[in-house]
């Protein structure tokens, strides 16, 4: 299922397309402003989205098999809930 296939299902409980489409992207956007302020967004039942942070690390370039060094970041990590752990199984 991509975005657009999304949109679709929303819109089927909601009057038109166009307020599916806002209301997909008014979700996704809370989500990316929420992480990117390094809090975290708990749907109970589904799952947390939060950042986690990355320390340095020398890695290697694959091609060449240089030594790089790979600085410290935050990545964001989604963690599945039980009740949908339970339903993927």
């Amino acid at each position: 299922m991509n975005k657009a296939d999304l949109i679709n299902k929303v819109s089927e409980v909601l009057s038109s397309k166009k307020d599916a489409q806002a209301a997909v992207d008014c979700t996704i956007n809370a989500i990316t402003e929420a992480l990117s302020g390094n809090d975290s967004v708990t749907l109970v039942g589904f799952g947390t989205f939060k950042t986690v942070n990355r320390k340095a690390r020398k890695g290697r370039n694959p091609q060449t098999g240089q030594e790089i060094n790979i600085s410290a970041r935050n990545a964001p990590k989604f963690v599945p809930g039980k009740a949908l752990k339970d339903v993927v199984k």
